[in-house]
């Protein structure tokens, strides 16, 4: 047992992140029974499908899962009191200030975890309370940090300042990468793209297919005057590209984003013109494996790795 099996009450110390359109209840509760913490990603759900996805989790596993909530999101009141009335016990936050929730549902006996960029809002989220603290590099799929700090770079540098616990995200989709992560400090790791590549993951046939073919090189971050994002190269990222060279405003960027983008490309299966939001990592997994199958070669993979002897 280390200190994230310990807080959350799991096997082993692999969060799945909890992605939009990706993360329904079904890969949630495929990732706790599979004995590591499964999170329903409410960003792309309005109040009362939240509702439902917690409902059939808790039908599909009586094992500890989560749900992630980007603080910006537009219900975030109705959204909590959600999260509270259906006894969920386990709130990642992100996008936002973990000061504004982070006591009122501490409150309410549930453990609170903030994802951050940087070692300077880590600390900000320790000093607002939080239980555990996601330091995610810029490897990551979807929206991202501004500064660019790569994991293996960022989680030695929050470690040295952090007193609680640190899972590492970014990059991480093998056993290996996992043991490393641990190595620098890290008492868990974070995985999305690894987990939106599997059976149970929420999103589009089209987006897994896109993206079991993508290689090394393919995935850019972009719109970094809107919200930093890591997208596939796509006809959409082309059009924001020439959109770039074009000088345009932001106000032409948000115009060329329009709504429901991110939609439209991962749960809806249009991979021209929708945003194809994944992590670097994508360039090295090339199957669709159920969750059990994925966990399960992660912590072979993982414990032969601290088996193995590296002595020169």
């Amino acid at each position: 047992m280390n200190k994230i099996t310990q807080l959350f009450n799991i096997k082993y110390p692999i969060i799945q992140g909890g992605m939009i359109w990706n993360s329904g209840y079904k890969l949630a509760a495929a990732v706790s029974n599979a004995g590591g913490l499964g999170l329903i990603g409410a960003g792309s759900m309005y109040p009362e499908v939240l509702r439902e996805h917690i409902q059939k989790c808790k039908l599909a596993t009586s094992k500890p899962f989560g749900v992630n909530v980007p603080m910006l999101y537009p219900n975030i009141e109705e959204i909590m009191n959600i999260i509270v009335e259906e006894g969920v016990k386990i709130v990642f936050t992100s996008a936002g200030n973990p000061k504004t929730y982070t006591n009122w549902l501490k409150e309410k006996g549930i453990t609170v975890v903030h994802v951050v960029s940087s070692t300077k809002f880590a600390l900000k989220a320790q000093e607002a309370g939080v239980d555990a603290v996601v330091a995610e590099g810029f490897e990551a799929g979807g929206h991202n940090g501004r500064e660019e700090t790569t994991t293996f770079t960022l989680i030695p540098m929050v470690k040295k300042q952090l007193q609680i616990p640190l899972i590492a995200a970014g990059g991480i989709a093998t056993g290996k990468a996992m043991h490393a992560a641990m190595i620098l400090g890290a008492d868990a790791v974070q995985m999305g793209t690894r987990f939106a590549m599997t059976i149970e993951s929420s999103a589009h046939q089209h987006f897994k297919d896109t993206c079991v073919n993508a290689q090394e090189g393919d995935t850019f971050l972009t719109l970094k005057e809107l919200a930093p994002v890591r997208l596939i190269r796509n006809k959409f990222f082309n059009e924001v590209a020439e959109a770039y060279q074009n000088c345009a405003t932001v106000d032409d960027l948000k115009s060329l984003l329009g709504r429901a983008r991110a939609k439209r490309g991962m749960f809806e299966g249009d991979v021209d013109n929708g945003e194809l939001e994944i992590g670097q990592i994508v360039g090295l997994i090339n199957e669709i494996k159920p969750v059990n199958e994925v966990v399960s070669e992660i912590i072979n993979e993982f414990n032969q790795s601290i088996q193995t002897n590296f002595a020169f």
